[in-house]
């Protein structure tokens, strides 16, 4: 198995559609890594990743919106396409297993929103996660 991680901002708002009954939430992700060339001037270089991430659980979908940051992870397929000028254009596609909401670009007042995760991996129904306000136990309660 082959696992693609990509952290980045969305491009655009997702889409959300039915194919065959089952629900589809495509977006795309904008991966920018800053380098300096031979002559060291500063470069951008972009990678899109166009996302597919088939689940029934569509209540993330509100939030992919153009410039929110999100972590992504799943299974990576290259396809190849034909470009105008005859040339031969790749794209890089994820079927997504999990997405995490890491923040917003430029939210202003430089806090990230709460981070969210959605997995098509269902958790067990007796798992509790602690909130804040679930912890008034003393530090010296530590079981470590």
């Amino acid at each position: 198995m082959i696992k693609l991680q990509v952290i980045g901002n969305l491009g655009k708002d997702c889409l959300t559609n039915t194919v065959n009954g089952k629900n589809v939430i495509n977006f795309n992700v904008a991966h920018t890594e800053k380098f300096r060339d031979a002559q060291g001037n500063q470069k951008d270089k972009t990678i899109w990743v166009e996302c597919a991430y088939w689940t029934d659980r569509v209540g993330i979908a509100p939030y992919l919106k153009k410039g929110t940051q999100v972590y992504v992870e799943g299974n990576p397929e290259v396809k190849t396409y034909p470009k105008n000028d005859g040339t031969t254009g790749v794209s890089l596609s994820l079927r997504v297993v999990n997405v995490q909401l890491l923040g917003t670009k430029g939210s202003g007042d430089g806090t990230a929103s709460p981070a969210e995760s959605y997995s098509q991996q269902q958790a067990p129904a007796s798992t509790h996660s602690a909130s804040t306000s679930d912890i008034s136990a003393p530090i010296d309660d530590l079981p470590f």
